[in-house]
């Protein structure tokens, strides 16, 4: 029997991380919720971590801040699906050049933030 992936959801909203939430389950995947980039790196458990949807922009540290900290980091990284409002260029590169999976606008569409998951999950 293989592993469920698990899919850590990284924002602020709370209505954003719980349609990401019911979006997640609905694809069989599970998912764990952070409320903040610090909530997600006090986790003890982030190698459960498969994939991760980040907000860009949040209080404290931001999704890029955090995608630094992470790649800083000895463990290797699970791919990174961006998700922002602030679609501005210098953003995404920032989130690309330092190895995002995927950087989406919203309101996201669910139909491609599926596709994305799958491919980040497959890679």
């Amino acid at each position: 029997m293989s592993r469920i992936p698990v899919i850590a959801i990284v924002d602020d909203d709370q209505s954003i991380r719980e349609a990401l939430d019911d979006l997640v389950l609905s694809c069989g995947y599970e998912s764990r919720l952070f409320t903040s980039a610090e909530e997600f790196l006090a986790n003890q458990d982030q190698s459960s971590i498969d994939c991760m949807l980040v907000d860009v922009k949040m209080p404290g540290l931001t999704g890029i801040e955090l995608q630094t900290v992470l790649n800083g980091q000895q463990a290797p990284t699970p791919p990174m699906i961006f998700m922002t409002s602030y679609r501005d260029a210098k953003t995404k590169a920032a989130a690309m050049n330092g190895g995002a999976f995927a950087f989406l606008g919203k309101p996201v569409n669910f139909s491609q933030l599926i596709q994305c998951l799958e491919r980040a999950l497959k890679h």
